[in-house]
């Protein structure tokens, strides 16, 4: 080869080389800021548990549960476990215990009042929590309850004799409120 070939190879080899550091000097680049803000607020959380004594809640452990307590009489047997009974001259009461857990979080409350209510009236049977019988409205449970572990409250359905037969059932609502 030629000294004036060789000379044109050196060129375009040298030529090539440069081409990429050329692009990659030639780059786009941005920057850029992101300002995060946020307002931490206090809150409470609640939870139904399931109580040794009582009927296994379906949803333990969560803020909607379920208390099946399956066929229930006034004289009859009554299969599921952990439901009491009394029967009296005109009615029969059911009762089960069942927990609520409150817990919290960002907030000095040292604690909470806890109060129930009908989610709809019943005109035939009496719901209570504890010895509270229950309304639409709030009704109170207690004022000094402590966060953190299941408070164990018992619900109790009173059905009068003169009721039908047939199914029923209620939602009964609960509010913790941070003291």
């Amino acid at each position: 080869m030629r000294t004036k070939d060789l000379l044109k190879v050196g060129v375009v080899a040298a030529s090539l080389l440069a081409v990429p550091s050329i692009a990659a000097a030639q780059l786009n680049t941005a920057t850029g800021t992101l300002t995060v803000t946020a307002t931490v607020e206090s809150s409470i959380g609640l939870t139904f548990e399931n109580d040794a004594a009582g009927v296994a809640l379906t949803g333990a452990g969560s803020n909607a549960a379920t208390m099946a307590l399956g066929s229930i009489s006034a004289y009859g047997t009554i299969a599921t476990p952990g439901v009491a009974r009394s029967v009296s001259a005109t009615d029969f009461t059911v009762s089960s215990p069942f927990g609520v857990r409150v817990i919290k979080a960002n907030t000095s409350s040292a604690n909470y009042t806890l109060a129930a209510a009908l989610g709809s009236a019943d005109s035939t049977n009496s719901w209570r929590i504890n010895s509270v019988t229950l309304t639409t409205s709030n009704q109170n449970l207690g004022t000094a309850y402590g966060y953190g572990s299941s408070v164990t409250h018992t619900m109790s359905l009173t059905v009068p004799f003169t009721a039908t037969t047939g199914a029923v059932s209620k939602v009964l609502n609960f509010t913790a409120t941070a003291n």
